[in-house]
This record gives C-alpha cells, sequence and structure tokens, in this order.
C-alpha cells in the first residue's frame, strides 16, 4: 500500500504558533550580532578609557614589582598582599568596560528577542542523550550550512586583518626601529583601528545573519493546510458543538423578544430587514427603551409577534437604522433621536385613545 504523500507547509504560522515557539524559547537570534555589539562597544570604551587604563596598569605595575605595601617583601603572606592590591586597582579599571560590554551584550540580544523569560530550553530532554540522533545532526544538512557560514565568515575576517597588516606592513617594521614611548601608542591605535574595522564588518554579517535567522525561523514554524484547519478547529470548537450553541443561544434571544415585544408600544421596522421594539412609561422611565432589536430572521419573528398582539407597526428606515445600530436592549433612547420617537408614541397614543 502506497505510503500517503507528505503535505507541504506553504501556509504563514499563525498567531498561536508564533506565541508557542516564543513561550518554549524558540526565536530567532543571532548571537554574531550580540558578539559584534558588544566588540564594538569594548573597543571605544577602551579608547575613550585609555588614558585612564594604562595609568591603571602603570601603577599597578609599580606596586606589584615595588612591593610597595609589603612591610617585608620577602615574605609570601606580604607579597600576596601586594598582588591584591595590584588586582583590585586593575578590576577597578576594567571594571567599567566589562560592565558596558556586558549591557552592550544584553541590550543586543533584548533588541532581536524582546525581553524573554523562559526555562523551558534548559529542561532535559532524552532526545537529547540519545548518540544517534546527536550523530544526524552532525550531518544535517542545516548543520552544514551553519558551518560553512562560520567557516565563510572566519575567512573574510582573516582575509580583512591579513589585507590591513599587509597594508600597514612598513609602519609595523618601523615600529622595531621607535622608542617605546613612541612605537607603543602607535601600536595601540593600529590595533584599534584593526578592531574597529572586524567589529564593524562583524555587525554587518551580525545584520544579515538575524535576517537569516529570522527567515529560516518563519520557514521552519510555517504550517500546513491540515494544521491551519485543525488549529481553527481547537480555538473555535467542533463545528457540530458550534452550531448546536448557536441553535440555542437562538432559541434563547426568540423567548426573550416572544416575552419582550407584546409589552412594547410600537415596533419601527426598515421595513422588513430591521425592527426595533420600543416602549415607553412616564411614570418609571425618564426615557422611551428599546424592548427588543433584530434583523432579518429575527426581525420578522418581531413583527409577527407585534401583529399577533396588535402592536403598530410603522415604517421609518433611518430612525430604524439608527436605534438598530446606537442602542442596546434595554438600553435607552439617545436624545438626538428625542423628537422622531416622541412624535411616532404620540400617533401611537392618538390611535389608542390615550392622550399624547
Amino acid at each position: 500500500m502506497a505510503d500517503t504523500p507528505k503535505e507541504d507547509k506553504t501556509e504563514a504560522p499563525s498567531a498561536k504558533r508564533l506565541a508557542k515557539a516564543r513561550e518554549d524559547g524558540n526565536v530567532a537570534r543571532s548571537t554574531d550580532l550580540s558578539a559584534a555589539v558588544g566588540l564594538l562597544v569594548a573597543m571605544l570604551m577602551l579608547f575613550f578609557l585609555s588614558d585612564r587604563l594604562v595609568l591603571s596598569f602603570r601603577h599597578a605595575m609599580e606596586l606589584f614589582l615595588g612591593h610597595a605595601t609589603a612591610a617585608n617583601p620577602t615574605r609570601v603572606d606580604q607579597a600576596g598582599e601586594t598582588v591584591a592590591a595590584a588586582i583590585d586597582l586593575l578590576g577597578r579599571a576594567m571594571l567599567p568596560v566589562l560592565g558596558v560590554m556586558v549591557l552592550a551584550s544584553l541590550v543586543g540580544s533584548l533588541g532581536q528577542t524582546g525581553f524573554l523569560l523562559t526555562g523551558k530550553p534548559l529542561q532535559p530532554k532524552p532526545s537529547k542523550l540519545n548518540p544517534l540522533a546527536g550523530a544526524k545532526r552532525l550531518v544535517d544538512p542545516r548543520a552544514m550550512g551553519r558551518l560553512a557560514q562560520s567557516l565563510a565568515k572566519l575567512g573574510l575576517l582573516g582575509a580583512l586583518g591579513y589585507f590591513y597588516i599587509w597594508d600597514h606592513l612598513p609602519q609595523l617594521v618601523k615600529l622595531a626601529e621607535l622608542e617605546p614611548v613612541v612605537g607603543l601608542p602607535l601600536a595601540g591605535w593600529m590595533i584599534f583601528e584593526l578592531a574597529i574595522i572586524l567589529a564593524v564588518l562583524l555587525m554587518v554579517l551580525g545584520f544579515a545573519d538575524y535576517a537569516w535567522q529570522k527567515h529560516q525561523h518563519r520557514n521552519d514554524l510555517k504550517m500546513t493546510k491540515q494544521e491551519v484547519k485543525q488549529e481553527s478547529k481547537d480555538m473555535s470548537g467542533d463545528p457540530e458543538i458550534r452550531g448546536r450553541r448557536l441553535r440555542i443561544a437562538r432559541q434563547l434571544a426568540m423567548q426573550r423578544v416572544s416575552q419582550a415585544v407584546p409589552q412594547a408600544d410600537l415596533v419601527i421596522t426598515n421595513p422588513t430587514h430591521l425592527a426595533v421594539a420600543l416602549k415607553y412609561d412616564s411614570a418609571t422611565m425618564a426615557a422611551p427603551v428599546v424592548l427588543a432589536k433584530g434583523a432579518d430572521v429575527m426581525a420578522m419573528q418581531i413583527r409577527r409577534l407585534a401583529t399577533l398582539s396588535g402592536i403598530p407597526l410603522i415604517e421609518r428606515k433611518p430612525l430604524a437604522r439608527a436605534l438598530y445600530a446606537e442602542v442596546d436592549v434595554n438600553g435607552e433612547v439617545p436624545v438626538e433621536h428625542y423628537a422622531a420617537v416622541a412624535e411616532l408614541l404620540a400617533y401611537v397614543y392618538r390611535l389608542e385613545g390615550r392622550a399624547a
């Protein structure tokens, strides 16, 4: 017997499917972009804080070599005080740089995924412990594609670094002939310039990778036509049950109409499409009230009940449309329709021999 062909996933993922994937921690994200943001910010911080960092390194080196804080430099325990003081100096100098790097990486991640806090990706899955499944993932075409992308990025960054060094090779050779006071700042500037160029390139690659990850993520979450139908069925319920609910709701509405219409003073019609039943009691009501309203089949039922109960049917198309659209059942007629409704009530009262 032939296997049933697998249905292609051609439909865009629904909002429910996207929300479920996000809840599971399955979101589009580029680690390259986060790393690029962190690297670029770190380079800028090092540039702006370079004087402070050099001064801190200098003080730490003087302290370490001179044992300035140790009463007896020959004792190991007192030498440890010197090391601790030097580490404290370096830590204070590097803390702002490290803090801004962490903050920049966090902002880079939040900019891609938004605020997302879920522990589901950390939950153990037995399938991940299966060696056979792990081996299959290693030779998976997508894994091979990611490896090829990583190698291409690494090759591009290496090529850019190589061309930069080749272009500045004469200056690098002359560094050996310069005094340290002149050569070190020049070497530092060249390193900083190369790092910025690489960080910018990594940022461009990161944006491209994020766009690809987002595209791939939506493709992975695409649905078959059957899945869309099943999700719609799950959300709205079984068609039979939904139809039964509609019939019950219609019956309840008919019962309410059957009780309300005989108490009305008049019914305003469209003439056949809409029907609105009104009642006004000056002793208990501040304004006329809509007892019932309906369209099509319900309007026909209201007209039938009004005819059986001897309630006047009056055709006023604009008024019927306005009351049907603006007033809920048991709601009062708006002020702007007082005059039109009062005229009809006066007419009905005259028919019945009551005072208008």
